[in-house]
């Protein structure tokens, strides 16, 4: 590590502006709350590898500086701070991984532009982790992982001075360059197909677009980026509210969880105070998104989110799910279809059921998975979207995720949404167009909370308590229930029921109707 003394804080400068509040997560002057788990510093230490890696990160950001009341924790906070600098040397476990220094260094400076003074022994350690990252960009992962270490070289080089901070300004800006036009599609959409991870890139932007305006001086290159970063904000801020429900969730297509990123409302508010705009969505019509590859339909009571996109860069499909050809439903704002979420990350045999094909409003056909998902990120042979059409309210596609089966079929969805219903019809075909007959199952999510009650031999209505919701009618294939966990938020889950239709040859239609 480099050690030499930090270089000075710039002064002057315009308005910070304040971010989105996380929720609380220090919950004692040693207790965090992360991830629905609570560990005490005092007990467990900084690195105890019995804990999870994801927790173990989430301890090393500090985003409780900047969450939810914080001025209610600051000699919490300020100790703690003081004792991570003294007890995790530079250089040494996961405090000093590349990804949990980048979302340090942002929310220190965070809390120091807010109005906490770093005292020189922090701001010592703030320049000794910018020196560290500088030398260990997540070039081997790309994606969202280069992207914040390129933002915590902006907000570095821009709180500090001199040449060494023009140096971090600098290579941030090259970073910037190349992976903002790559990252950020021509609709808005972030390129890994993930609505949290999207929201957490529009969250990066605007905060470079906040620290550009409090810290870069006159002559600062960074500012020739802001027209650039408030175009794509506005974008971006655009496809967001396309891929989340009138009740504020957002779509669970790809890895998605409440609660890691800021509310769509947050940054909307956010966006706002920065000056960024978006055009408002129509009240009623269809959004086909192409180059990220979502429709939104919106018609009479109903809101449903089509994923017809590809699982993400060929490159980088660490947050990928088998999730081709799946879907949402809310009806009158309530999320009614939803797909199962992702509640953990890692190795471990719940990270495989959260990725699988059955895990989503989609067909698994011969037990397997539409995309090859193992380990915890990886994804080996993986669906294709193909012959895709949306003219109004109707939408047809198909991909080619079973191809290596023996009977190599396609699966073919078509979706019609009706005034007071939505048709979704099913079909595996083989390479000559002609039925194919196999194992096949098309599975419906229903939202926590909602459940099945049978009103006929093929068909149920679906209750919230005991007010009825919607229904839905077999009109082809054999139906069934089936008990899930669904996942709320990271280390959250609860459980919840699945309309199960097997195919019957090679063929399944299910009507879900409601009444207006």
């Amino acid at each position: 590590p480099d050690m030499r003394p930090a270089p000075p804080q710039r002064t002057g400068g315009g308005a910070w502006v304040t971010p989105p509040a996380r929720q609380a997560s220090l919950i004692g002057p040693t207790r965090l709350r992360l991830l629905a788990e609570e560990h005490d510093v005092n007990e467990v230490g900084w690195d105890d590898p019995t804990l999870a890696l994801l927790w173990r990160y989430n301890l090393h950001y500090f985003d409780d500086l900047n969450a939810a009341d914080a001025a209610s924790r600051r000699d919490w906070q300020r100790a703690l701070v003081r004792r991570w600098q003294a007890e995790n040397p530079p250089g040494m476990g996961t405090a000093w991984a590349p990804y949990p220094v980048s979302l340090r260094v942002v929310n220190w400076i965070k809390w120091a532009l807010g109005g906490q003074a770093l005292e020189p022994a922090l701001q010592h350690s703030l320049a000794v982790q910018a020196r560290w990252l500088t030398g260990r960009l997540e070039w081997h992962l790309l994606g969202n992982h280069l992207f914040v270490n390129a933002k915590a070289l902006l907000f570095a080089g821009l709180f500090f001075e001199g040449p060494e901070a023009e140096r971090w300004l600098a290579t941030g800006l090259r970073i910037l360059r190349r992976e903002l036009p790559e990252q950020i599609l021509a609709d808005g959409g972030h390129f890994e197909r993930s609505p949290m991870y999207h929201a957490l890139a529009l969250e990066d932007l605007l905060d470079l677009l906040n620290v550009i305006a409090a810290c870069a001086c006159a002559a600062s290159p960074a500012l020739e980026w802001v027209p650039e970063l408030q175009a794509r904000s506005s974008a971006m801020l655009r496809w967001l509210r396309c891929l989340r429900h009138p009740g504020g969730d957002l779509a669970r297509f790809n890895d998605t969880a409440e609660g890691i990123a800021p509310s769509t409302d947050d940054l909307e508010d956010y966006a706002a105070s920065l000056g960024i705009a978006a055009k408002p969505l129509c009240a009623s019509g269809t959004l086909h998104l192409q180059p990220s590859g979502y429709v939104r339909m919106t018609r009479g009571a109903a809101v449903a989110l089509l994923d017809l996109a590809p699982i993400g860069p060929d490159y980088l499909p660490g947050h990928a799910h088998a999730d081709t050809l799946s879907f949402e439903l809310s009806l009158t704002g309530r999320p009614v279809l939803v797909n199962r979420g992702t509640s953990v990350y890692g190795d471990g045999p719940r990270r495989q059921i959260e990725r699988g094909t059955a895990a989503h409003n989609t067909v698994q056909a011969g037990g397997e998975n539409s995309s090859e998902v193992w380990s915890g990120f990886r994804v080996g042979r993986r669906a294709r979207p193909l012959d895709v059409v949306v003219d109004g309210f109707a939408a047809a596609a198909a991909h080619d995720g079973y191809r290596h089966l023996r009977e190599r079929p396609l699966h073919q969805r078509n979706w019609t949404l009706e005034e007071t219903s939505l048709l979704v019809e099913d079909r595996l075909v083989g390479p000559d167009g002609q039925p194919v007959a196999m194992n096949a199952v098309a599975r419906f999510h229903l939202h926590p909370g909602l459940s099945l009650l049978p009103s006929g031999p093929r068909s149920w209505v679906v209750m919230a308590n005991t007010e009825p919701v919607a229904s839905a009618e077999v009109a082809h294939g054999e139906a069934g229930v089936e008990l899930w966990e669904h996942a709320l938020r990271f280390g959250e889950r609860v459980p919840a029921v699945t309309l199960a239709v097997t195919l019957q040859a090679s063929r399944a239609v299910v009507r879900w109707r409601w009444n207006t």
